[in-house]
């Protein structure tokens, strides 16, 4: 987690929005490997994130400079941008159950009104 996340962590539960949402220990919580490639001859690194249902996010990153390339620093580079990606397909799924949530809650109050 970093440590802007940290503050806004902290800063969420200060004022109590505790309603469903994504916090980045879920989003570290679904990545289950790991995996970097650099290509020969470049400063491109690539990092392929194994999420716990099987599905793959990617991130790059490149140095504008080879002299400046370090690998270490494009691993994590690479590995922070495929992170991000994973908080997009987290949101949208918690909004499907919401959703779903919704229209189930509805139905069964149609069901009484209609009783």
């Amino acid at each position: 987690m970093s440590n802007d996340e940290t503050k806004l962590e902290a800063t969420l539960q200060a004022k109590g929005l505790n309603a469903p949402r994504l916090t980045p220990e879920l989003i570290d919580a679904c990545i289950v490997s790991e995996a970097y490639h650099v290509f020969p001859g470049t400063t491109l690194t690539v990092c392929a994130l194994t999420l716990r249902n099987g599905f793959n996010v990617t991130g790059e990153s490149a140095a504008a400079s080879p002299a400046n390339f370090d690998p270490e620093i494009g691993r994590q580079i690479a590995r922070k941008n495929a992170r991000e990606k994973i908080w997009a397909f987290e949101g949208y799924l918690l909004r499907e159950r919401l959703a779903a949530q919704a229209d189930a809650e509805r139905g069964q109050s149609d069901a009484v009104r209609v009783a």
